[in-house]
């Protein structure tokens, strides 16, 4: 059984927030895929690479790296068990032979002296309660001048999605939502805060520049307000009020995501922070 360190999140990526990116990853790969030639761009992958995935989801960065590594490896490791069934159904679907997928908590999944040529994650490395300590053990698993690529949210001012969710604020309790340094997905939206981290990880020669892309939320403005309510965020808010006051953010939020509508489809712009790095 695998040995978790970070139980909070392993609840909520086993429960509801892991069921919806589970059933809906072709929406979240849409929302994210912006980000996949810039990280892979970075990562350098090289033919014969073997590569870990750190909070691979349902897999399509892994996938990705298995495709640049063709005579190489790739393993994605995450905490959600319904987004890694999703993510073996999708490989085989896709004949990709050179990929395996792993339960744990990469902050303590045993990852020391496997050899890893290059480590990537997508969004996933920003959840750990000890960063330092998961960084370290990332760290253990690649090989010496081994390398990091990782792409981490950067400040909710500049994440259009954030903005139209604060956008609420006068009906939903926002609190802390998308403050730069809060727990979850903002924890390394600071570049000192990544810099100290991974130094203190063991990682050298890292580098930070502030990226941005544009992701697909829906057809419609309508289509993207259920898909951002009904993930996890949304569903937290929503749960926090009563159900006229659900109604009317709602139909607020439609009209703020309106602006945004072009060409049948709501496209709103992510930034974030590419890290690369190496171990020493």
């Amino acid at each position: 059984m695998a040995h978790i360190v970070n139980t909070e999140q392993e609840q909520a990526w086993n429960g509801y927030e892991g069921a919806h990116w589970a059933h809906h990853q072709d929406r979240w790969d849409a929302v994210n895929e912006g980000f996949n030639d810039i990280l892979l761009t970075a990562a350098a992958i090289g033919r014969t690479d073997a590569v870990l995935d750190i909070g691979c989801g349902a897999g399509a960065t892994t996938r990705l790296a298995a495709r640049h590594a063709e005579e190489g490896r790739a393993t994605g490791v995450d905490l959600s068990r319904p987004m890694l069934e999703r993510a073996r159904a999708s490989a085989h679907a896709e004949h990709i032979g050179n990929v395996t997928f792993e339960h744990g908590d990469a902050q303590v999944h045993p990852l020391a002296a496997r050899g890893f040529d290059v480590a990537v994650s997508r969004f996933g490395v920003m959840f750990f309660g000890d960063p330092a300590a998961a960084f370290a053990n990332i760290g253990s698993g690649l090989r010496a001048e081994g390398r990091a690529a990782f792409v981490v949210a950067a400040d909710g001012e500049g994440n259009e999605w954030i903005q139209a969710l604060t956008g609420l604020r006068g009906l939903l309790p926002m609190g802390g939502f998308g403050v730069t340094g809060g727990p979850g997905m903002f924890s390394l939206a600071d570049p000192d805060r990544i810099r100290e981290v991974l130094t203190a990880g063991g990682f050298t020669r890292i580098a930070v520049e502030r990226v941005e892309a544009y992701g697909r939320w829906g057809q419609d403005a309508e289509d993207a307000t259920d898909f951002l309510l009904g993930s996890g965020p949304g569903r937290h808010l929503l749960h926090q009020v009563d159900e006229a006051t659900g109604e009317r953010a709602r139909s607020e939020l439609a009209d703020i995501l309106r602006r945004y509508e072009k060409d049948g489809a709501v496209r709103l712009r992510s930034v974030a922070w590419l890290v690369t790095a190496e171990r020493p």
